[in-house]
């Protein structure tokens, strides 16, 4: 059987996937019939309006939501078929997750925010530290380590938030609007770091309404109304769009 770390299947695959949330004594129907395979070391962006199912696809992606219909494997294994347990492990050992709002514990320090998806892994306790500081170093975030959240700007702060998100070495990285909250000049210099991943063999899924963002991808899946509406490489991807901070 293939497993999360076998290169030679998808790292994501979802076939026919459906995604309806009960509203009352009917439901709303956020993803319809998505088909969709992610390689291994790709770099994809997603794109569609508000409501059109970036968030949904992007928590399913995540296995922090299951779909109501199709089905979803994560390095060749069903996700239906783990419980709960299983399902937090492959999670905490396979995926990293990057969001607009950063989600730093204000009562830690940097260090201790990167430290803590280890807290719930293999990782010896013992490592923890070595790990977390080869992160940050990693980010560029090394010198802030024994900083609070809300002492760091906020070009700062989310690259504390990828370097923990890296923590764990995760095969699978998920980004919502990792660009959103920041300015112009800071928002390229995410950009850069984001997308320098997969030359390390990481696999990164970036959703964003930002065009120039979008644009350093190699792929680009456009959704609407919960369907993907198109699907391939990105036009004109020997170059890249400047970086425009809150483009909608």
């Amino acid at each position: 059987m293939p497993t999360v770390t076998d290169a030679s299947v998808p790292i994501a695959h979802l076939q026919a996937v459906g995604k309806e949330y009960p509203r009352g004594q009917t439901s709303v129907r956020a993803l319809s019939d998505v088909t969709l395979d992610i390689e291994p070391g790709e770099l994809l962006a997603v794109m569609g309006a508000s409501g059109s199912g970036k968030s949904t696809l992007l928590a399913i992606l995540g296995c922090l939501d299951q779909p109501t219909a199709g089905e979803y494997r994560l390095g060749g294994q069903r996700v239906a078929d783990l419980d709960d347990r299983a399902l937090s492990r492959l999670r905490n050992r396979t995926i990293g997750f990057v969001f607009q709002s950063f989600h730093l514990i204000p009562e830690l320090t940097v260090l201790e925010n990167v430290e803590t998806p280890l807290l719930y892994g293999d990782v010896p306790h013992a490592e923890w530290r070595e790990r977390a500081a080869r992160s940050l170093e990693r980010v560029g975030l090394a010198h802030r380590s024994d900083h609070r959240p809300s002492e760091l700007s906020g070009g700062e702060a989310q690259r504390a938030a990828i370097a923990r998100a890296l923590v764990t070495e995760p095969r699978l990285l998920l980004a919502d609007e990792p660009t959103g909250n920041l300015d112009s000049a800071t928002g390229e210099e995410i950009a850069e770091l984001i997308t320098s991943l997969p030359g390390e063999g990481r696999t990164v899924v970036l959703v964003t309404h930002n065009e120039g963002l979008a644009a350093r991808a190699r792929r680009l899946v456009r959704l609407k109304d919960g369907r993907i509406q198109s699907d391939g490489p990105v036009p004109g991807r020997s170059g890249h769009l400047p970086f425009r901070s809150g483009e909608r």
